[in-house]
């Protein structure tokens, strides 16, 4: 009976401490977005003021909208979102009008014209935001009544808010390489964590270890793949945006270093999914193991150097010492220079010298002078 009584405070302080730690996290998510949330609403609603003083419109919520729609959080580039928000209005519209006329008003009308909408906007692209815009237009379009500036205003006002959104863009950019370089540190840092857990688990000669590190790699691939969309729109700011032009350069260096890092990351999961098939069958010497782990201790630590490289003060020295150790890693992975033997141990030679390849192009080498680098087999 005493457990149950034990039980109660056990789970109330654990959902206090989860409580305290979402808090902590949304405050500080809150605190980081103060700017963007103010350039967001004098976005909206000078947009807003403009369509209904300037154009005259009554109303022109679209204005608002499309402005917070291509502003939002989201990492996607933004003069995407203002294309699939404009284009996605006036194509809604358009469909919506057409129909309307053919089919006129009603529940059941309503309900085809979504359906419809919904299967042209997937057709014509694959962005959600232009299939939410296209489906919602034609939808008012057959739901309510007709603006007194014609069916197509709302689409104008689609287009002034997008306007607003770009022209805030550009003339009050953020730094386009700031978001980018912690995105490559955070990512690298993963990676060092993976290559770490991989010689855990062939110090220790535990499977599970390595069966987890394949997990921390896994988890990643998500966050990568955001990483690299939020990068498209650091390349496009740059591209567009008088105040950091200068800075393009350095952007699509870093866009390509984040897809070599892809693949580093891809390349370490296939590692870390062979070397638990290697611990659980033992088919590693004693030696053979303390090497392996040697150097995959030392790629972590070269990996390390690499994601300090990025922001670091002498950046170009840095990443010269980050190739160069790698390098110095990358000359030694022989399977008779590990004193490995047998066949499942030399597939992980093999795997290692793959990412290893990958790594080196991440610091810069030349693709063939990394490869030239490695034992010949």
């Amino acid at each position: 009976m005493p457990e149950p009584v034990q039980a109660g405070p056990a789970r109330a302080a654990a959902t206090f401490l989860f409580l305290k730690r979402r808090a902590r996290l949304g405050l500080r998510r809150s605190a980081n977005s103060v700017f963007h949330a103010l350039l967001i609403a004098v976005c909206a609603v000078g947009a807003y003021y403009f369509a209904e003083m300037v154009l005259g419109h009554k109303g022109p919520l679209f204005a608002a909208t499309s402005a917070i729609v291509a502003l939002g959080f989201s990492r996607d580039p933004r003069l995407r979102r203002v294309l699939e928000v404009g284009v996605g209005c006036t194509i809604g519209i358009a469909v919506g009008d057409m129909l309307l006329h053919w089919l006129g008003s009603g529940i059941w009308q309503a309900a085809l014209v979504v359906f419809l909408s919904i299967l042209l906007a997937r057709f014509l692209d694959s962005g959600a935001i232009f299939t939410t815009q296209l489906a919602l237009q034609s939808l008012l379009v057959v739901l309510l009544p007709m603006p007194e500036g014609g069916p197509f205003s709302r689409s104008l006002d689609a287009v002034v808010g997008g306007c607003f959104a770009l022209a805030a863009t550009f003339l009050i950019p953020r730094d386009p390489r700031r978001e980018p370089r912690e995105d490559l540190k955070e990512v690298l840092s993963e990676l060092s964590l993976v290559l770490r857990g991989c010689a855990s688990a062939l110090s220790y000669n535990d499977s599970t270890t390595a069966w987890h590190a394949l997990v921390r790699a896994r988890g990643q691939q998500q966050r990568i793949d955001q990483m690299r969309q939020g990068l498209r729109g650091s390349v496009e700011i740059a591209r567009l945006s008088p105040m950091y032009r200068r800075h393009l350069q350095e952007v699509e260096g870093m866009a390509r270093l984040m897809v070599r890092v892809d693949y580093a990351m891809r390349s370490s999961r296939v590692l870390a999914r062979r070397l638990a098939s290697v611990i659980n069958n033992a088919a590693l010497s004693d030696t053979g193991t303390v090497h392996l782990a040697e150097a995959l201790s030392q790629t972590a630590s070269a990996v390390d150097e690499l994601a300090a490289a990025i922001s670091g003060a002498k950046a170009h020295s840095a990443m010269s010492h980050a190739r160069d150790s790698l390098a110095d890693i990358a000359v030694r992975l022989h399977p008779s220079d590990l004193e490995i033997t047998r066949m499942e141990g030399e597939t992980v030679v093999l795997l290692l010298r793959t990412l290893m390849v990958d790594l080196l192009e991440a610091a810069n080498m030349d693709p063939d002078e990394a490869r030239a680098l490695l034992p010949t087999l």
